[in-house]
């Protein structure tokens, strides 16, 4: 694919947790045609991932101790934008999604047709035969549908890691008022959505072996709990019974756009 004039910086960031097996396998699959900067963020990790991200010469920022999947990103994120990120792309250093699909994830935002891509295992992606327990194949599909008669639009799935954000769509939002926890990425499409964010979808393919991060039935329970949490709080907020400041444009103020 043809590598257009680069017109916003693209940084790609990673939220790491125990990666050291996988992350070069990672980053051999970032085609660095389409991007400017890689910045991973390190959230307490076990083993050697700092040590070996360095060595690989990408930029590095260590939590000290972990502070959670969500609490990850939001670093990602606010030292993105530092870097003059126009454009954000999350890539899990997992290896269980494929970051050769950067090229599509980046061209609708480079055009400006839309805030946000997310790559969808359902679009397409065949996820159980790449692995996907068949629970949480089904679990996916009753809460996006819950998700999309909430938020009164239409997305195949809305819990894939592989994300690339706009700059406007970060700026826009107060992800820093989000959960710590996986609930991060829910929340922040719903405030997204309540500022008018344009999201598109892509299909992506998943792998599933023993060292990509997942988990189990116990913690899916709790994050599809804090989904449907999150869904209540975001039609109270809309319809004006209940407001919550975590819906609130980052400085603060409020907003009827949805």
């Amino acid at each position: 694919m043809h590598t257009p004039a680069r017109t916003q910086k693209i940084i790609v960031v990673m939220p790491a947790y125990n990666a050291e097996k996988t992350l070069e396998r990672t980053l051999r699959d970032i085609d660095r045609a389409w991007v400017d900067d890689i910045l991973l963020v390190d959230d307490g990790s076990r083993d050697g991932t700092v040590a070996l991200a360095r060595r690989l010469g990408i930029r590095v920022f260590a939590h000290k101790k972990n502070v959670g999947y969500g609490g990850n990103q939001k670093t990602c994120y606010t030292e993105a934008l530092k870097l003059g990120g126009g454009i954000m792309i999350m890539v899990h250093p997992d290896h269980q999604y494929d970051p050769r699909v950067i090229p599509q994830l980046v061209l609708p935002l480079l055009r400006g047709e839309c805030d946000a891509v997310f790559g969808s295992r359902m679009l397409g992606g065949r996820p159980l035969e790449g692995g996907m327990p068949k629970w949480k194949y089904l679990a996916n599909i009753f809460l996006t549908a819950l998700e999309n008669a909430t938020f009164y639009m239409y997305l195949t799935e809305y819990h894939s890691g592989l994300r690339a954000y706009s700059r406007r769509y970060l700026e826009t939002v107060n992800f820093m008022a989000d959960s710590n926890d996986f609930v991060f990425d829910s929340e922040i499409i719903a405030q997204g959505l309540l500022h008018g964010m344009r999201i598109r979808e892509i299909p992506i393919e998943t792998r599933y072996f023993p060292e990509a991060s997942r988990i189990g039935l116990g913690r899916s329970i709790v994050y599809g709990l804090s989904i449907l949490k999150t869904l209540v709080k975001f039609k109270l907020h809309k319809k004006g019974w209940v407001r919550f400041g975590m819906f609130n444009a980052r400085g603060g103020g409020r907003t009827d756009k949805a």
